[in-house]
């Protein structure tokens, strides 16, 4: 179902697409003009037609097609594959359940989707095997506990129940046999041709999901789970089992749009900002109705687009910023995980060093009446030190130094590139349907601009920048999370903590009483004083933990318990 909200959108989108290579010209566009113009680039991108601009969709084509549409209007000549300005990248999309699943247990056949489905850890095959029941499929020695002691797994199917002895609970001494993939695994070093797991004890225990939430790196044989109803025809050891799974996990391909502007001059600088979306609701998707609804990105990250075409538009007639040339970057997968920007700086279409340093934006759109702006990634390069001054805009500028950051400047970072992100800050519409193009403060975009040209041209001259590690660059203190709390950071703050600038329904922090304006300055054992503190804490604990959460509340210390679901 689409999202019906942007009805001015709606009206003048084909309009849209015609008036970019009017309103450029020959000459800059005066702040009126400019204003109006991030306006139609916004409503253009947010509009419903685009269905959420999902990288490897047919919404992404439309806005990719807009944004090289503007590109050539402005001038930039195209710098992405063979002579274009289109960008391709692979990447694997989230897996689904293909039309082959069959399960035969005995003489009875079972119906895929209601008696049984497919895991994420299954391998696509066929089996012809037999039933070999191992309770919980937990192997303990150290615990004095073997499931698989006396059953003959080898080139069995392995069948167990997803509970435990004492059920599932952040208490239960089988806590660190919670996981599936260990039972699996050690199923299958015994020798086991299949795994079929099932819920004997639905009070303690919860399905797993049937349909498919992440990507997970499938085992060497099929996994399924029975339903109560398919538990009911599970048979005893040695009854015979048909398994053919079928899980689709496709390669898709989504596309940066990548234009250049040639000044003649040795370094480059590069300019970013991804257009990509959640379609009508992905894994990242806050939104949590039953119907599914387009996500325009308005702020995320339409707003980032908008702005970057500004600076595209503008530099073409600025003589003080001519020391470099500019390259023009719209990713694509930055929501699945900085796939199109990690794509370009493994495979670049301009050499890498010839960057100078790169300039990212992503969710600009929602500038507040004090002018606050986030500079993300200054201790990436002592040159940036320059710009907190300036005051170009009016701005209110507050600096991070970790060139780590949820991204596309994390890309060029990790390429040892000076990489700095602008944001405005998240709001309550972050990753829903609600951020819409009627809620952009487009005259604060423009200040935004101003000030981003103010940066260009203060570092304006013919001298490389120098690139500097920043302290988030050692990779094994970047933290993998195994959980989340379930909270929006606000990225303004700059106080000691973590202040929360929302809280998800039904996530753990929610279910504690956490609330907005609450600032965290403990998880557990460790203290949380900025938002790298926060994230190394997060990654001390997987699902099924439980720990106390220590907040700020009004100026008071506030304690609660949190369950890592």
């Amino acid at each position: 179902m689409y999202h019906r909200k942007n009805t001015l959108a709606g009206t003048f989108l084909f309009a849209t697409l015609l008036i970019p290579a009017v309103l450029s010209g020959q000459s800059r566009l005066t702040d009126t003009e400019a204003v109006q113009q991030l306006r139609r680039d916004v409503y253009t991108l947010a509009n419903d037609s685009m269905q959420g601009r999902e990288v490897g969709t047919p919404g992404e084509r439309m806005a990719r097609n807009y944004i090289a549409g503007r590109f050539k209007a402005i001038g930039l000549a195209p710098k992405g594959d063979n002579g274009g300005y289109a960008n391709a990248f692979q990447f694997q999309a989230l897996p689904r359940t293909g039309p082959g699943n069959r399960l035969q247990l005995g003489r009875q056949t079972l119906q895929a989707g209601v008696d049984f489905y497919p895991l994420g850890y299954s391998a696509n095959a066929q089996v012809l095997t037999r039933v070999a029941r191992c309770k919980y499929g937990i192997q303990a020695p150290e615990k004095g506990r073997n499931d698989f002691d006396g059953v003959n797994v080898k080139g069995h199917a392995a069948c167990m129940s997803i509970s435990s002895p004492d059920g599932i609970h952040p208490h239960s001494a089988w806590l660190a046999w919670n996981d599936l993939r260990k039972r699996i695994n050690d199923a299958v070093a015994l020798g086991a041709n299949a795994v079929i797991f099932y819920n004997d004890d639905p009070d303690k225990a919860e399905d797993p999901p049937a349909e498919f939430k992440m990507k997970m790196q499938p085992v060497d044989v099929p996994v399924v789970f029975l339903t109560a109803s398919g538990l009911a025809k599970l048979g005893q050891d040695g009854d015979p089992v048909v398994i053919h799974t079928d899980v689709i996990r496709e390669e898709k391909t989504g596309y940066n749009v990548v234009g250049y502007l040639d000044n003649g001059r040795p370094n480059t600088v590069a300019i970013g900002a991804h257009y990509d979306h959640w379609g009508f609701g992905g894994e990242g998707s806050l939104y949590r109705g039953d119907e599914p609804m387009v996500h325009n990105g308005a702020d995320d990250n339409a707003s980032g687009v908008a702005v970057m075409l500004q600076l595209a538009a503008d530099l073409r007639h600025m003589p003080d910023a001519r020391n470099n040339n500019y390259l023009f970057i719209a990713f694509s997968g930055e929501e699945e995980g900085l796939y199109g920007s990690g794509a370009w700086t493994k495979h670049p279409t301009l050499p890498l060093d010839s960057l100078n340093y790169m300039l990212n934006m992503d969710m600009v759109g929602r500038l507040d009446s004090a002018g606050n702006l986030a500079v993300n990634g200054v201790g990436t390069s002592p040159a940036w030190a320059s710009i907190t001054g300036l005051r170009e805009g009016d701005l209110s500028i507050k600096t991070t130094k970790g060139g780590i950051g949820p991204s596309d400047h994390t890309s060029f970072y990790l390429q040892d590139v000076p990489a700095i992100h602008f944001f405005t800050g998240t709001h309550e519409d972050y990753h829903k349907p609600t951020d819409d193009a009627d809620k952009i403060n487009y005259p604060g975009m423009l200040r935004v601009a101003r000030y981003i040209e103010a940066v260009i041209t203060t570092l304006n001259d013919s001298t490389r920048i120098t690139f500097t590690k920043t302290a988030d660059a050692d990779s094994a203190d970047t933290p993998r999370f195994k959980v989340t709390l379930g909270v929006v950071p606000d990225y303004m703050y700059d106080g000691k903590g973590l202040r929360i600038d929302g809280v998800t329904e039904g996530k753990p922090a929610a279910e504690a009483g956490l609330k907005k304006g609450d600032v965290v300055i403990r998880l557990g054992d460790q203290e949380v004083p900025d938002m790298m503190g926060y994230m190394k804490a997060l990654g001390m604990f997987k699902k099924g933990d439980s720990t106390q959460v220590t907040v700020l509340r009004e100026g008071k210390p506030v304690k609660a318990e949190v369950h890592f679901k």
